[in-house]
């Protein structure tokens, strides 16, 4: 398996995912009724998302600690933001979801948020390409 070294770059992207998503994830799972009440997103989808975002908080935090991440490990996270991402954009667009305009804002900021921590795993891989 080909592994990247860690860099400070990469670790800084890792980390500041992990706290995000570890942020996010709290307060969906410990309150989603509450959220679900300000943004009309179904309570039950921001717990699952609460619950997810905990566990992939703990990954993410977990590669950030190692001296070496694989490679075909940081381009799933890529896919997998950009997946969520799209979702954000489509939950509503498909009509699996009502937001009102607090919603909307909600998945919007998780639509760029997770694009940006995509578009900086393929910095750190590219730096890496250029390195090598």
């Amino acid at each position: 398996m080909s592994m990247l070294p860690q860099t400070p770059f990469l670790r800084l992207a890792l980390s500041a995912d992990a706290a995000a998503s570890g942020l996010m994830g709290l307060a969906f799972a410990a309150a989603p009724a509450a959220i679900g009440a300000l943004t009309a997103l179904p309570p039950g989808l921001l717990r699952a998302a609460g619950l997810f975002l905990l566990a992939y908080a703990a990954v993410i935090a977990w590669l950030a600690m190692r001296s070496a991440v694989p490679r075909a490990m940081l381009w799933l996270l890529v896919v997998g933001n950009l997946v969520w991402a799209v979702e954000c954009a489509a939950l509503p667009l498909l009509g699996f979801v009502a937001p009102n305009g607090w919603g909307i804002a909600l998945l919007a900021v998780q639509a760029v948020a997770v694009a940006v921590f995509a578009e900086l795993y393929v910095i750190a891989l590219r730096r890496v390409a250029r390195a090598a």
